[in-house]
Order: structure tokens, then sequence, then C-alpha cells
């Protein structure tokens, strides 16, 4: 369990724009209210930045983590003697070519800073997982002596938000992560899955980028909302904590946050937390768009299946705006799928098969043109309220 007497701290730095030198100066105030870089990396160290990266696209689509905060952590680290590379895993797709359509690509080149390598792994023991006891991790990581996560604030239909903690899956190579999501159908299973990768990986420090967060349709097809802030810990799970705050979400509801406290990983408690610099208050957003509703457990069954179908969210395709690309069916990681094309036909969109739906959004979150958003059915909203 994680130990209480001592509050884990997370800095919250106004910052309202991604002017560089905004973004520059207030990662170097948040990293002060933490003690100073000094305490999480040291001159000669090898640290790898992990962005979020989930697709490559544009910066003011707000899918990937925004290129100005690569470039301050990237400049302040350099400055203090650090040998940094940097890279992900995204859904599909390389690395390079992903960070380049981002714009993070050119921030690399521009600082001197190399690609990771996140296209291979290597099997690695958990002994102390709660969980999954083996992980293939990319070797850019295992590479290094430690990670610094730069992940972005959105929305995600599985895990209600994605930030500090779940930045981490992308440390797992290419479409082994479709694995997890077919091995691991429920949400739960699935958070205590990603709380052992970061009790693996152990991230040094977390700067989530939440100037411009993702509401609604996230992590890649919602809506981009202003919050002005940049949000700073070594605890993941607080830091997740204190964006769930500024959003106006029940950390509870979000699956990672119970089994990182008991993993030690970190508290999502309040009261456990020390929020230092701005006043959180000012910057809660009640009507930021958020699912703010616990995930509803895999069940199994014919019964239970009937029930989860008629009360559930799941992933609904809007055939106005499917293109029948079939990227949904690719990334289908069950067998049989569950969205697929109708009698093989790939003129039309595909549709969906709940009874085989885990309800893991790949389809959603990874849909190119932001046709897949997550419905609830009448029942779940009558009943479920």
């Amino acid at each position: 369990m994680y130990a209480t007497s001592k509050k884990s701290r997370v800095a919250l730095v106004a910052c309202g724009t991604y002017d560089d030198h905004e973004v520059y100066a207030s990662v170097n105030r948040g990293l002060d209210l933490l003690g100073g870089l000094s305490e999480f990396v040291k001159s000669g160290e090898k640290i790898i930045l992990k962005p979020n990266v989930l697709i490559g696209a544009s910066p003011e689509k707000c899918v990937c983590t925004h290129p100005a905060v690569l470039r301050a952590v990237g400049k302040i680290l350099i400055e203090a003697g650090a040998n940094i590379t940097c890279g992900d895993s995204p859904a599909f797709g390389g690395c390079g070519v992903n960070m380049r359509i981002a714009g993070l690509k050119h921030v690399a080149d521009e600082l001197g800073v190399p690609l990771a390598e996140f296209s291979k792994g290597r099997a690695v023991a958990h002994k102390e997982a709660l969980l999954v006891k083996r992980f293939v991790v990319a070797n850019g990581v295992l590479d290094a002596d430690g990670l610094v996560s730069l992940p972005k604030l959105k929305t995600h239909g599985l895990t209600r938000m994605t930030g500090a903690i779940k930045n981490q899956f992308g440390c797992v190579p290419g479409f082994l992560k479709n694995q997890h999501h077919a091995r691991m159908p429920d949400p739960y299973a699935f958070a205590t899955m990603l709380v052992d990768l970061n009790t693996l990986i152990r991230p040094r420090l977390s700067i989530m980028d939440s100037i411009i967060a993702m509401e609604g349709n996230g992590p890649r097809s919602g809506n981009p909302r202003k919050l002005g802030v940049l949000l700073l810990s070594s605890d993941p799970v607080a830091l997740d904590a204190a964006a769930c705050r500024i959003i106006d979400l029940d950390p509870a509801f979000v699956p990672t946050s119970e089994p990182g406290e008991k993993a030690g990983l970190g508290t999502y408690h309040y009261e456990n937390i020390e929020i230092v610099g701005e006043d959180i208050e000012k910057y809660i957003c009640r009507d930021f768009q958020v699912v703010r509703k616990p995930p509803v457990p895999a069940t199994s069954g014919r019964v239970r299946t009937v029930i989860k179908n008629r009360t559930t969210v799941r992933p609904v395709i809007d055939e106005k705006l499917c293109t029948a690309c079939g990227t949904c069916v690719r990334h289908c990681p069950v067998t049989p799928k569950a969205v697929d094309w109708v009698r093989g036909d790939e003129s039309r969109p595909p549709t969906h098969d709940y009874d085989r739906c885990i309800r893991c959004f790949c389809c959603q979150e990874i849909c190119p043109e932001g046709a897949i958003s997550v419905k609830e059915p009448l029942l779940g909203k009558i009943f479920f309220r």
C-alpha cells in the first residue's frame, strides 16, 4: 500500500499559450516547486522523454503532446547535462513518421535528440506486479537510465481520462499493445496491467501538457479545450488525480487509481496530495466533457452479456462520417472480430457485434475520421444516472 505519512506533491503552473519562452519558463517554475530538476535527473544520465504520440496529427488537434512542451523539457535536461533520447510507439505506423506529422521530430532534430528504438523490445520479468508478471518493453526505454513522461490530458473511453499512468502504455512495442487488450477485456484488469507497467518502468517525473486538453470523443477525435496549466509530479497517480480535479472527474472513476495506490505507485486521495503553485480551484472546469461514471466490469454468461449490451457504453459508428477505410477492423484485438465487414463487403461501413465487443474502444481511439464515438444506450441512461 502507498505510504501516506508524506503527501505527494503536484506542481500546478499557469501557462496560457504554447509560446516557447512561456512554456520553458513554466516548466522551470514547476521543477523549482518540486525541489529542482536535480531531484529527478543527474548530469550524465541517459534519459528518455516519452511524449504521447497516439498517432501523427498536427499540434492544433491536441492528439499528441505539443512540440513546445517537448522542446522546453528537452532543453532543460540538456542544460542539466543529461543525455536524452525520445520516442513513443504509436497506435500504428513507425515512431519517426508519426512524430514528424505531430511536429515533434522537428523539435528532436533541432535539439540534436535521437529517436529511441520503440519498434522492438525485450521481455522483462516483474515479480512484484499485481497482475502481469512479464512485459515486453521497447528497447529505447530499457536502454535508458530513466524515463521522463510527457503525457497529454485527454478523455478516454476505457479509462475515462488518459494521463500520466496510461502514457507508459506506449512503451510496449506496436501491436503487442493489442494483445494486452485481448487478454484483459475487463477495464479494471487492464488498468491494473497499466499500473504494473508503471511500477516496472518507474518514470522519474511526469510533466502533463494540459495547456490545451482534449474533451469529448478522445483520445483522438475529441475537441480542444483550453485549461491553461502544466502539471508536474513524481507521483503519476497523484498527478492524474489532480488532473481529474481540474476536469471535475472523480479520480475513483479512473480505474488505474485504486490499483495504483495498492501497488505503492502513488495516491489518488486528495487529502494525501499537496498542490503547490497555483490555486487549483481557479482552474476547475466543471463543464469539461468527460464520462463521469466508473467503467463497467466485464461480464460472462449470456444473460449478463444481454444486460451489458443494453445498459453500458459502447462504440458506435456514424455511417455518414465513415469512409470504410477498415482501420477499426484491422485494430480490433479480439477473435472473431467485434467490428467487421458485413458479409465481407468492404465498400460499406463495418458494424459491431456487441456480444463479442470487450469495450476496449481501440476502434474509437484510432478511427482517422472521428466516425466512432462512445454512446450510452437508453436503458443505461435510465438505470445508471
